[in-house]
């Protein structure tokens, strides 16, 4: 530092000018690679959610499947039951994702579908999914949602009792 005549203190170093936030052009960057990023994350987040409460639903159907399996072996017939019906027969807890029914075949007195309409909070809004018993005994999984990359590998579209 040097003093001067005046008795001013004068600096060596010049002052920075430039301030230490930063310039609109680099929010404006951050907002588009945010913008972008969510764009993305966001449909696929929606994806996710679908696959995962199909998941739900088969896995609670799947959990009766021997409940009906005894019931046919018991009243030799596939049962025919309402959503009331199925809990108290069947023994099964009501799903937040909806109402669960079972319907027979009538020219086959062993088949029927196990069903699960799926409720209006759920992504699918009122859509069916099913397991299919036929007389043999084989379950196969049915659907009436038309998103091929959304539901399980092991079901298919068609329509549902």
């Amino acid at each position: 530092m040097v003093l001067s005549t005046n008795h001013h203190l004068i600096t060596t170093h010049t002052l920075n000018l430039r301030s230490n936030g930063f310039t609109l052009i680099e929010l404006m960057i951050v907002v588009a690679v945010i913008g972008v990023l969510s764009s993305i994350a966001i449909p696929q987040y929606q994806n996710y959610v679908k696959k995962s409460q199909l998941g739900a639903a088969m896995a609670t159907l799947s959990a009766l499947k021997i409940n009906v399996e005894d019931y046919i072996v018991t009243e030799g017939k596939f049962p025919t039951l309402s959503t009331s019906e199925v809990k108290p027969i069947l023994g099964a807890t009501t799903s937040p994702l909806g109402t669960i029914e079972t319907k027979a075949i009538t020219s086959n007195p062993l088949s029927g579908q196990l069903i699960l309409t799926m409720d209006t909070n759920t992504l699918f809004n009122m859509k069916k999914i099913a397991l299919n018993r036929d007389s043999a005994g084989a379950w196969t999984c049915l659907t009436d949602i038309a998103t091929n990359t959304i539901i399980p590998k092991y079901c298919s579209t068609k329509t549902i009792l």
